[in-house]
């Protein structure tokens, strides 16, 4: 059975000591990505203060960038988009976001039809709003 690690440089740096994704078998299993910019990691619609505290957020421009660093991580383990098999869902804020992030999951997935888990969770390691982990198949 292959195992073979995956980093590329299209997409943000890991914030730890872990892979972009990791191919086992047929599968590709990918660690959490979120929406940092992989040229400047910057966070798309982010304002903080002085104190590092978010100001302002902007959810759709965060889940086009999470899926544009989820594709660029398929494509560089050599699967795409079409093979997403499950998806786990990471929201900093369900109640404000989750009607913006699932019209826009439906533009991406509509042909996918991946299995999918969405779960709130208080924070993310960076100040992101969004973070996905993903199962594909490599065949």
């Amino acid at each position: 059975m292959s195992n073979e690690i995956i980093k590329t440089e299209t997409a943000a740096k890991p914030l730890g000591a872990y892979p972009h994704a990791r191919k086992v078998g047929k599968l590709l299993f990918l660690s959490g990505i979120g929406s940092r910019k992989a040229t400047d990691n910057s966070i798309p619609g982010l304002e903080l203060d002085a104190n590092g505290n978010i100001i302002k957020y902007d959810i759709a421009a965060e889940t086009h960038q999470c899926f544009a660093n989820v594709k660029a991580v398929l494509e560089a383990s050599g699967s795409s988009w079409d093979k997403i098999i499950d998806v786990t869902v990471f929201l900093t804020n369900m109640k404000k976001d989750f009607a913006i992030y699932n019209k826009i999951y439906a533009e991406y997935f509509t042909n996918v039809q991946a299995c999918r888990t969405t779960v709130e969770v208080k924070s993310l390691p960076t100040p992101i709003c969004i973070e996905l982990k993903v199962i594909a198949s490599l065949d």
